[in-house]
């Protein structure tokens, strides 16, 4: 195995190299927070997708992307004099033993359902310190729309702002569907558009009723309508059918058998 220290640094002066006025790289001086978030983000979805192809090498790959913008944003920082990678390992580091009492405390939890409320509570509590101290502070704007729109309903419902049971989630779910069409009645697709948002989140909500994360659910029906679609691009190729020629008969014929296989 590496000695992580020595990597880590060795790391870090490469990144001071590539920041350095006069002879580092043009690419890598030009850049700002904000030119490299949209990397930051992307890099946190390839490791996603990384584990969930199973393959150690390209997990720790991944890892090593993400881990670089970690040291990108921290070696801009310190250029500006706000804080250095130092600064950050040490935030981090105090805020899990914050966040873990149970085992740097001495407090105790039954299990793990516990101690998730535990480390729900401690948040809520570090939020109430802060100038935002509403249930939805610190949400981050920039996650996906279906998971940001889960964690606002888990956030209200500890509160107390939730439906009861998932069938009066479901009687919204129709109602919002109503008003979808409604409004696609109406001439001009604003309206639509505000009302198919609406439906969207309450199918948020019914998935967290239901037990379901809706992120999930829905990457796996990505992932499955992907798979049939290809099935039935590789029939077509069989065939010698150019998929633009195919008729909505022929189409619901190459679905069928790619559910079926």
């Amino acid at each position: 195995m590496t000695d992580p220290g020595k990597a880590l640094q060795a790391l870090l002066e490469l990144m001071a190299r590539l920041r350095d006025p006069q002879s580092g790289c043009p690419w890598d001086r030009e850049q700002t927070f904000a030119t490299i978030a949209p990397y930051t983000l992307e890099e946190a979805y390839e490791v996603a997708d990384a584990i969930e192809r199973g393959e150690p090498g390209q997990i720790r790959d991944e890892l090593g992307d993400l881990l670089f913008q970690v040291v990108f944003h921290a070696r801009m920082a310190q250029e500006r004099g706000w804080f250095d990678f130092g600064d950050v390992a040490v935030s981090i580091h105090d805020k899990l033993v914050r966040r873990h009492p149970h085992v740097f405390a001495g407090a105790s939890v039954a299990g793990s359902a516990e101690q998730s409320l535990q480390w729900e509570e401690l948040k809520a509590r570090e939020r109430a310190g802060t100038p935002d101290e509403s249930a939805l502070a610190h949400i981050p704007k920039a996650l996906p729309a279906l998971l940001r729109a889960a964690k606002i309903g888990k956030r209200a419902a500890r509160v107390g702002f939730d439906w009861q049971e998932p069938a009066q989630v479901r009687d919204k779910v129709l109602e919002e569907l109503g008003e979808v069409d409604e409004a696609l009645a109406e001439p001009g697709a604003a309206r639509a558009a505000e009302e198919l948002g609406d439906l969207l989140f309450a199918l948020a909500n019914w998935s967290l009723h239901l037990g379901v994360d809706p992120e999930g659910a829905l990457r796996a029906a990505n992932d499955k309508f992907e798979r049939r679609f290809r099935h039935m691009e590789e029939l077509a190729s069989r065939q010698g059918t150019p998929l633009q020629s195919l008729s909505a008969a022929q189409w619901d014929e190459l679905w069928r058998q790619a559910k079926q296989a």
